[in-house]
């Protein structure tokens, strides 16, 4: 499995890209192969203000539905217009094509709760 060393994991295997105040997120590779082949993605959540942690989304696989959580507090700024008509983009190229969303973070936003590549390693080995 791939966890690029310039992104930023969570515990509920989300990866971050931070680019000043914004942020664009997806699943990991570990989280696609996981949940199997990706068939649909809800996300409903664009120009609302979330909390860390609240769902932005769900995405459904073959065999179950899991939400997606938002990592920093923020407001989601725009959604992958890629992932309506190919979900599973996600699957393919869960680090580039199939990102999810983009969101600008609340000043403040606690990103000491993120993980780095050798961190988020360890919690899936």
């Amino acid at each position: 499995m791939e966890f690029p060393d310039n992104l930023l994991y969570t515990k509920d295997h989300e990866w971050i890209l931070l680019e000043g105040d914004t942020a664009t997120i997806g699943i990991t590779d570990f989280a696609q192969k996981e949940l199997g082949d990706i068939v649909y993605i809800d996300i409903t959540a664009k120009d609302k203000s979330l909390a860390a942690e609240e769902i932005f989304g769900t995405v459904e696989a073959v065999k179950t539905v899991s939400d997606l959580f938002l990592p920093l507090a923020g407001t989601v700024i725009e959604i992958n217009p890629l992932l309506d008509s190919q979900p599973d983009l996600v699957n393919t190229d869960p680090y580039g094509q199939g990102w999810m969303v983009k969101m600008k973070i609340d000043e403040g936003a606690d990103t000491s709760v993120l993980m780095k590549a050798s961190a988020y390693t360890s919690l899936v080995s």
